[in-house]
């Protein structure tokens, strides 16, 4: 503390002591605020990358899963209306495998894997892959009209887009090419 001739201690040199604590204890406190609040941040972040890693972990197995699930359905598809099949006579194995399908898209189900619906709904390139357009007088133009091969997500997150043809405008007999 400065002092006057005297030894005592200065009413301006005490204002000034006291104005600097207060202004490093204002300081003080404001870092420990900044500090508290990124610690939260950083609280928050490791949580969402919890969640997210416990969501997402099963995404590769999925991702291997999901031709499995394309073939039984393409079996099913097959043997339920293919050309010189007929359905009676291997009703029992038709209805393994139809079993089997399902049991396998109630676990995909189970763990956040869903179908993206796309037959008949507007191309959206978030959720399908085009892989043809076709002319098509009964479906307006931008419309899914066949899926190759379903899309899914995983807990909102795309897993595989859905491939489909598109239908294109139609043009009439008279119109210009």
């Amino acid at each position: 503390m400065p002092e006057n001739m005297n030894g005592a201690a200065s009413p301006n040199g005490e204002a000034a002591d006291l104005a600097a604590l207060r202004a490093e204890n204002a300081s003080l406190q404001d870092r420990l605020m900044r500090a508290l609040a990124e610690t939260e941040n950083v609280r928050r972040r490791g949580e969402r990358s919890v969640d997210d890693a416990r969501k997402f972990a099963v995404q590769g197995l999925a991702g291997a899963l999901l031709p499995v699930a394309d073939n039984l359905g393409r079996a099913v598809a097959a043997a339920m209306g293919g050309q010189g099949v007929d359905p009676g006579a291997h009703a029992s194995l038709l209805e393994g495998v139809d079993a089997t399908a399902r049991m396998l898209t109630g676990t995909l189900e189970r763990f956040g894997i869903r179908r993206i619906p796309a037959l008949g709904t507007p191309f959206d390139p978030k959720a399908h892959e085009a892989m043809s357009e076709v002319e098509d007088a009964t479906h307006p133009a931008g419309t899914v009209v066949d899926v190759m091969e379903d899309g899914f997500t995983l807990h909102d997150r795309l897993l595989r887009p859905a491939r489909v043809s598109i239908a294109k405008a139609h043009r009439g007999h008279g119109a210009a090419r």
